[in-house]
């Protein structure tokens, strides 16, 4: 099923008035998640790393949040999610509790594969754990389609082998697999939510939409890139936001994992095309050996079969690539100063 044959179904229920825990605030989809669930009308607290100098990542911009601490709609919890107790703490009292923190960087992972186990492992011991003790009733943990490695077939649906191609992916596997023993063990309403490619305003350059975009932005003439030819299914931010309020608010069993997609796979050298398009750009690829996956590291194609989100959340995407890379070409236009322009064209 494609998302042509999909629509999203209007949302059951609501979080208004609810305490929401959202770790991870401070990152690209984050801080878009509490963006969406202050509009909603939720009590959001927003647990974000700690720093020496209090900043809350990219809620720092975030004129929306701002307003709801000013209100007392929001508010900030800085700490570690590696340390149990300060978790604990944080979760409770709140009626959900939305876990999105993790180290998310494949390349890294390769370098510091410890700090990745100790983040997205560890980290999610810690925030079940809490949710155990004090009885939260919901609990949504953060997948990624790349735990299903290069897939043995498409799309692919929840019932996939999981293959950790990658110090990341297998770490967020036993971050799943945690969620689930939880679950049969203890009946932690604890469920698992697994986007696929989310791209949009805030994402890391290091990403491929924003480091192309950016470099175009620049009037780069040629684009630094890896291997052009892996396929992914990319979402808009917001889409997957809703996705987030959509799976705090379901009634689906413990233990459940419902993925999100658009149901369409374009390779990286079809994107930058499209980026083309979006940008009036002429630039040409040039391939950088240094970042190209590990031999048999690199997933060739991640194609989602979305019809489950559809059927069990009632979502399904409303934003198209196309349109989403407009509005993330437009967010990033301001922020590609000259020193940006200058490294690029390096």
């Amino acid at each position: 099923m494609t998302n042509a044959e999909l629509t999203p179904a209007p949302i059951r229920g609501s979080l208004k008035g609810k305490t929401v825990l959202v770790t991870g605030s401070d990152g690209f989809i984050g801080s878009n998640v509490v963006e969406r669930l202050v509009a909603d009308g939720a009590r959001v607290k927003a647990f974000c790393l700690y720093n020496s100098n209090g900043s809350t990542g990219w809620l720092d911009e975030s004129d929306t949040f701002k307003a709801a601490v000013r209100d007392g709609q929001a508010e900030v919890v800085l700490g570690d999610i590696r340390d149990p107790e300060h978790v604990s703490a944080s979760v409770e009292g709140v009626d959900v509790v939305l876990h999105l923190a993790a180290l998310i960087a494949i390349p890294f992972s390769y370098v510091a594969p410890r700090s990745y186990v100790e983040t997205n492992i560890i980290g999610t011991l810690n925030v079940l754990e809490a949710v155990r003790r004090h009885g939260t009733p919901r609990m949504v943990n953060t997948s990624t389609s790349e735990v299903y490695g290069t897939p043995e077939e498409v799309p692919i649906t929840e019932h996939h082998p999981l293959r950790g191609q990658s110090p990341y992916s297998a770490t967020k596997i036993g971050a799943d697999k945690m969620c689930e023993s939880y679950a049969l063990s203890f009946e932690t309403p604890v469920m698992t939510l697994r986007p696929f490619n989310t791209f949009g305003p805030r994402q890391s350059t290091r990403a491929v939409i924003p480091t192309v975009l950016a470099q175009m932005l620049t009037g780069a003439e040629q684009i630094r890139l890896g291997d052009i030819t892996p396929k992914r299914d990319f979402t808009f931010v917001t889409d997957t936001a809703d996705g987030f309020v959509r799976a705090a608010l379901s009634d689906v069993a413990p233990g459940t994992t419902i993925q999100l997609g658009t149901g369409r796979t374009v390779s990286v050298g079809e994107v930058v095309e499209l980026c083309k398009k979006v940008t009036g750009s002429s630039a040409e690829i040039v391939t950088e050996s240094e970042r190209i996956r590990p031999e048999g590291s690199e997933v060739q194609v991640l194609l989602s079969d979305p019809s489950n989100a559809n059927a069990v959340l009632g979502w399904a995407p409303t934003v198209s690539l196309e349109e989403g890379l407009a509005a993330t070409a437009e967010w990033l236009r301001p922020r590609v100063d000259p020193e940006t322009a200058a490294r690029y064209h390096r």
